[in-house]
């Protein structure tokens, strides 16, 4: 299945997209795809033909693909290319790194650059949707506890991340800065989850073209290692990382610039289209 909420911000209805990639309205069979509900709610859609469905008003905004989301957790330099590119050396274990729920939107809202940001950069990434508590889980069990994958643009603001301190979390949890969807893709609808192209533009040049065949960290190790650290909750989102082609790692360096056009997907899993605004002074 493909899940999809469509509608304004905070108003969004929950949907099904049919065989023909049509989004059906699915709110009379539930209520919202919430992280408290998700499994209940995908098992209520399993249950329906999408076809069954009324269609979606045309032309609606698509928003992100559930709601209440409680933690985000990213995965720095996951694939070697990336690393060599930042001039880093691949990690023994994963690096992990929050990214605030409140920069989260849909795949087409802007992406909206803080008001003394220079640097900010693309990350196209593959995303894991956690569909139940996971505490201490193996790697054998550990795609029980998934609900589903989408596409996220891990937005980052380099001056932020590396230029003032700390850790990496100022540059990455900025309004806007976690565009994800279009939508949540059940398991069974992803067969080749190590093989799948994930592909960013800038405004129409190819900047990234990568496979999750060459992660580092495959998404069950990733389950499995992140849950020995804390605990994983319905609804949880888990960014896989990224492969070369970020601005940081050009030479010279191209940052995004407002109104840049970026364009993301990921096999099987949609596309995504964010116009760059820069917030008022």
């Amino acid at each position: 299945m493909k899940i999809v909420r469509w509608g304004a911000v905070g108003a969004e209805r929950p949907g099904l997209l049919d065989a023909a990639g049509r989004i059906r309205d699915a709110s009379g069979i539930v209520s919202d795809i919430t992280a408290v509900n998700l499994l209940r709610g995908l098992a209520a859609l399993r249950e329906v033909s999408a076809e069954s469905l009324p269609l979606a008003e045309p032309s609606q905004r698509i928003g992100p693909p559930l709601s209440g989301v409680g933690k985000i957790i990213c995965v720095g330099l996951n694939y070697a290319d990336h690393a060599r590119e930042t001039g880093q050396s691949a990690p023994a274990e994963p690096i992990l790194f929050l990214k605030a729920t409140s920069s989260i939107v849909g795949p087409n809202d802007d992406i909206v650059l803080p008001p003394n940001a220079g640097k900010g950069d693309w990350e196209v990434e593959l995303g894991v949707v956690i569909g139940k508590e996971t505490r201490y889980v193996t790697t054998a069990s550990a795609m029980s506890h998934v609900a589903g994958f989408c596409v996220i643009n891990d937005v980052s603001e380099r001056s932020y991340q590396l230029e003032r301190g700390g850790q990496w979390d100022k540059g990455k949890g900025c309004d806007t800065f976690c565009p994800i969807g279009p939508y949540l893709v059940t398991p069974e609808d992803v067969p080749a989850l190590d093989s799948l192209q994930l592909v960013c533009r800038v405004n129409g040049r190819k900047v990234q073209d990568g496979n999750t065949h060459d992660m580092i960290f495959n998404v069950p190790f990733l389950v499995h290692y992140i849950s020995q650290f804390m605990s994983l909750q319905s609804g949880d989102v888990i960014s896989t990382g990224t492969p070369h082609g970020v601005g940081m790692g050009m030479k010279p360096p191209q940052w995004l610039q407002e109104n840049d056009v970026v364009e993301l997907s990921i096999d099987g899993l949609g596309q995504q289209r964010q116009r760059v605004a820069r917030h008022p002074i």
